[in-house]
């Protein structure tokens, strides 16, 4: 008996050995990073600007000489960055060139449910989709990805994704880098699994609850990537876009840096940091100071997962450190302005507007009990009505994605948000056994049978079942039926 406890105490500690995940001095940052190309659109007559995303697959050399197969959007991986302002009519033809049924969600866009992209609007294999709508909401850093149910994870881990831009009056009026390419750069971050041929692998490591944890970073799709800078102060516009991953990032040398924009815009002055964490499908805006001849690097350093426990939490990623991207500043820097004091007014919601107060509770692979169910509407919303949501979770990590509205966050487990967490969201984590309120608006658009969704952003998770469905509604009308789909 003594030797098998002892068996079993050696094993499992070898698997625990084995579990955290770190590149750190395995690099050599020999790659220049990628900048993924900015879509132009063909204006018609009249001035609505139209734009071309074709779902293809392809090959990509991620590491050494192997190819792997991928997908992307107009491209062998991932897909171009799309911009437009507030006040532009847009029109987006997605030409699905895959031989799987997929989708195109509009990750943070404030939209009619029909043009929204989720697991209702099927582009089958050869289709072509076509939504158009008025941008009418604040400059932000969005992105776009597939959102077919129970398939999600797998579309977007292929590497179907991109970011969506939007500028208005205010933000092109401050002093910010927006040069695109320049001194605004996109980072989109991605870990990934490999196997031995250099195709993706799709397992979810043993003892893993949230899904893929790959030891490879892409970011931009490179891998081992440095970026030559020119400029005093550069803004990055980072996207968390992994399956499952959360990241902590700071600098290898502790530099400070000021954040000016979480997911749903900007903040209404910059905040300093040196540590910013980011969950799957959050987006932030940082602002970098670098000096001549600076060489840094981009670090993930270990996440709070919150309360998993010490073995979960090696487990799921909960101590890995991961080198990102180096930056090698030229001898001479272009000059930049100081980021500005103040940058847009917040105009937060009033929790005394409230009209009501709804509970979510992410556990098992439902939200309140219930998995995800295409055929049922799970809340109607009143349209022009501000409400409270309260969200918890149990047993593990997972964060909470709202679709076609942006939030704030009251508070998490009755305590002021962190610095992060203050700005408009459209994803916050939720930490096991803590509870995070946050305060929406319905306006707009109304449809009594199109649903949005809301959802845990762990993509294994949605896919799995944690995720629901509403509707906004006109006063005192009634929910409908979603409208009939193949599933």
């Amino acid at each position: 008996m003594c030797v098998v406890v002892i068996a079993i105490i050696v094993t499992a500690a070898w698997f625990y050995s084995q579990a955290t995940m770190s590149n750190v001095g395995e690099l050599s940052f020999q790659n220049p990073l990628r900048i993924p190309e900015r879509l132009q659109p063909t204006v018609d007559r009249a001035g609505v600007k139209q734009f071309d995303l074709n779902v293809q697959a392809g090959e990509s050399q991620f590491r050494g000489g192997q190819r792997t197969p991928t997908w992307g959007a107009n491209n062998a991986y991932l897909g171009p960055t799309i911009r437009a302002s507030r006040g532009d009519r847009v029109e987006l033809a997605v030409t699905n060139d895959v031989d799987e049924t997929t989708t195109m969600h509009w990750h943070g866009m404030h939209l009619p449910a029909e043009m929204d992209g989720g697991p209702h609007q099927r582009i089958e294999p050869g289709a072509t989709w076509t939504p158009t709508w008025t941008i009418d909401q604040p400059a932000a850093t969005l992105w776009y990805h597939p959102h077919l149910h129970g398939t999600t994870a797998e579309h977007v881990y292929r590497g179907v994704a991109g970011l969506f831009l939007l500028d208005d009056e205010t933000s092109s009026g401050l002093e910010l880098p927006d040069d695109y390419g320049v001194d605004d750069i996109p980072l989109i971050i991605q870990d990934k699994a490999f196997n031995s041929d250099g195709t993706l692998d799709f397992d979810t490591p043993f003892l893993a609850s949230l899904g893929i944890l790959g030891s490879d970073i892409l970011v931009n799709g490179t891998h081992d990537p440095h970026l030559d800078v020119d400029h005093q102060r550069v803004r990055f516009r980072v996207l968390n876009a992994s399956n499952a991953r959360t990241y902590n990032l700071g600098f290898t040398d502790d530099r400070d840096f000021q954040l000016i924009a979480t997911d749903s815009g900007l903040l209404d002055a910059p905040v300093t940091l040196d540590r910013l964490p980011l969950s799957p499908g959050e987006r932030a805006e940082i602002v970098v100071s670098f000096t001549p001849g600076d060489d840094v690097v981009l670090r993930s350093y270990p996440p709070d997962l919150g309360n998993l426990g010490f073995w979960n939490n090696r487990f799921n990623g909960g101590d890995d450190t991961f080198d990102l991207v180096q930056f090698r500043a030229a001898e001479q820097l272009a000059p930049s302005a100081a980021v500005p004091d103040t940058l847009v007014e917040q105009n937060p919601h009033d929790p005394d507007d409230a009209a009501t107060t709804r509970s979510f509770h992410l556990s098992g692979g439902a939200i309140n009990g219930k998995p995800m169910d295409m055929d049922r509407i799970d809340q109607a919303v009143t349209v022009d009505t501000t409400e409270i949501w309260e969200i918890d979770g149990s047993g593990m990590a997972h964060n909470f994605h709202v679709h076609d509205v942006r939030f704030q966050v009251l508070d998490v487990d009755g305590r002021p948000p962190p610095a992060h967490l203050t700005g408009w969201k459209d994803t916050v984590p939720i930490l096991p056994g803590t509870t995070v309120r946050i305060i929406l608006a319905f306006s707009d658009y109304t449809d009594p049978a199109t649903p949005y969704m809301f959802h845990c952003h762990i993509l294994r998770h949605e896919d799995r079942g944690m995720m629901g469905q509403f509707v906004v509604v006109d006063p005192g009308q009634a929910p409908g039926r979603p409208h009939d789909h193949d599933d």
